[in-house]
Formats: structure tokens, C-alpha cells, sequence
């Protein structure tokens, strides 16, 4: 049997279907949308033509299994001609400000395990695979205003 158990916290984003996701998009749209890197560039005639792209933006992104917790929106913009943009970051990884949330929150718990921030991940390890469990769980409960993702389970 082994000792200890251990997996990692992440918040990630598939980028082939962010692509996806945004190509779909353009398809029902007049508007310009344009994958830059991490970042969305929004072009609309205007900004309730701007917000609807947003919603349908969402919209294939929640399709795609991504969640909406992933796009940071910057401010509207007003553009030329009367025309309306906006920047959307993907918000990739855990920061460090939310991983010391997340620690925080575990060790409150009191669960028996061990918490530790690894770069844009937490490492949580403990000596059984129900301790594990529940700190999953308490996780799943909390919102920290990224989607988490539970991966690497080690034994």
C-alpha cells in the first residue's frame, strides 16, 4: 500500500476549443472576433451589439465544456464610427493571491492533508485517499472565481 496520495489543483483551458469555440461564434455574428494569443479581441457596430456577441461568445464556450469563469472582460471601448470594442482574457492557471485562498480554505478544514503552491498549480498530498476526497469536495463547494480542475492523482 502506498504511503501517501497526492493530486494537483490547476485551472486550465483547452485552447483548441477556445479556437473552436470563438469560430463558431464568428459564424453568427456580423461582429469581429479575433484570437490573439490569451487575449479576444470584440469589434461590434455598437455596444448592444456588443453584449449580445458576448452572450453568444459564452454561450460556445459553455458547449465546448469551457467554463465562463475562464474570460476576464475589460472595459467597453468606444471604437471609430460609433463602433463599440472590448478585450477578453483567458484566464489560464491559479494565482497566487487564489492559491493562498485555496490553503487557506483547506487548512480551515482541518482535513489531514498537506497544501502546497507549485508555480500556477497547488499540490495537495495526503496520507489517505478520503482525506483526498473531501478536500475535493470542499473545493467544488467554495467559489474562487476560477473553474478548478482535479488532475495528476498519484499514489
Amino acid at each position: 500500500m502506498a504511503s501517501s496520495y497526492s493530486f494537483d489543483v490547476v485551472s486550465d483551458v483547452d485552447m483548441q476549443e477556445v479556437d473552436n469555440a470563438i469560430n463558431q461564434s464568428v459564424k453568427d455574428s456580423k461582429a469581429e472576433i479575433k484570437l490573439n494569443g490569451e487575449e479576444i479581441k470584440l469589434v461590434a457596430e455598437d455596444e448592444f451589439k456588443l453584449n449580445q456577441v458576448v452572450e453568444v461568445l459564452k454561450a460556445k464556450f459553455v458547449k465546448r465544456g469551457i467554463s465562463a469563469k475562464a474570460l476576464d472582460f475589460a472595459k467597453v471601448e468606444d471604437a471609430t464610427l460609433g463602433s463599440a470594442r472590448q478585450t477578453v482574457k483567458i484566464v489560464k492557471g491559479i494565482s497566487k493571491e487564489k492559491a493562498k485562498d485555496v490553503i487557506a480554505d483547506i487548512k480551515a478544514s482541518k482535513i489531514k492533508v498537506q497544501v502546497q503552491i507549485m508555480d500556477v498549480q497547488v499540490r495537495v498530498t495526503g496520507k489517505d485517499k478520503d482525506a483526498l476526497q473531501q478536500t475535493i469536495a470542499l473545493l467544488k463547494s467554495k467559489d474562487y472565481g476560477i473553474d478548478l480542475q482535479f488532475i495528476n492523482f498519484r499514489s
